[in-house]
């Protein structure tokens, strides 16, 4: 008989990091270090007025200039980057918790309780996302909170619709009928065996869903039903800058560039995450 060592050994496949996912982790990196350390390195109070300085283009003093009453807008940026990436992660978090518990129980256990998730996805798809959400925080009122809440009740359909695809398939395998077999209950198959298989496909869309909502943080806020003044916020910051785009260009570009480098770096990170669970399924 031959001995193991003599077998033909399988070198497991590595995960490795591609360049898309490196530059998307170093962006992330830098601007969760810029929104911890920015009350300790922003060289001015980002609330303050200065009537003297109003309208200041890019200078040692301001490098980012100053906006039309005087505040400084490099020291906003790096407050309002604290509030986008609250929202990046406030915004997510919620509709996958409840979606995931959704989709799990509809797609293990079907019947009724599939049925009634379908209707509610049903008649939440049938309306636009940005049309929904707004409506809902036209009703509750502006604020993060409310938008916040609108963005639970409308995204949450999403993850549960696709946490119940993969369960659908995941639960009729060999080892979910074993553990059927030998008596264990639905919570511990659910939590033991199909949701950490389940899960990856999950995690690269929430984090590809976080540049949807950032997006939609910074709309509602140039529209006014987001973040309210005077708490700084890249939206918030366009809005205030559009009337003076062409004699203050600068209010309106720096946010915007904040904006788009933070909105790449998830975007980068969830297109990598979701190559890497392809080559996992290709396996």
């Amino acid at each position: 008989m031959a001995d193991a060592s003599t077998l033909p050994q399988t070198a497991p496949r590595a995960r490795r990091i591609t360049p898309a996912m490196a530059v998307a982790l170093a962006i992330l990196s830098g601007w969760l270090l810029l929104a911890l350390a920015g009350p300790a390195i922003a060289p001015y109070d980002p609330d303050a007025v200065d009537i003297l300085n109003m309208l200041s283009p890019p200078s040692a003093a301001h490098w980012f200039g100053t906006d039309q009453v005087g505040r400084d807008v490099f020291s906003r940026v790096l407050s309002a980057s604290r509030v986008d990436m609250f929202l990046c992660v406030v915004g997510v978090l919620p509709p996958l918790l409840i979606g995931t518990t959704v989709g799990l129980l509809s797609g293990y256990f079907g019947g009724l309780v599939d049925s009634v998730f379908m209707r509610v996805y049903d008649l939440t798809v049938a309306f636009p996302f940005f049309v929904l959400v707004l409506a809902i925080v036209g009703v509750l009122g502006p604020g993060l909170v409310n938008f916040i809440i609108a963005l639970t009740l409308v995204g949450w359909v999403s993850y549960a619709r696709l946490v119940r695809a993969e369960v659908l398939t995941i639960r009729e395998s060999e080892y979910v009928q074993a553990a059927r077999c030998l008596g264990y209950p639905p919570v511990a198959i659910l939590t033991r065996h199909i949701l950490p298989n389940a899960i990856g496909p999950v995690i690269a869309y929430a984090v590809s869903d976080a540049v949807l909502v950032m997006l939609a943080g910074a709309s509602f806020g140039f529209l006014g039903m987001g973040a309210q003044p005077p708490l700084a916020e890249w939206g918030v910051m366009i809005a205030d800058g559009q009337a003076f785009v062409q004699q203050a260009w600068w209010i309106c570009l720096f946010p915007g560039l904040a904006a788009i480098s933070l909105g790449l770096g998830f975007a980068f990170l969830g297109d990598g995450l979701g190559q890497m669970q392809r080559g996992q399924a290709t396996a």
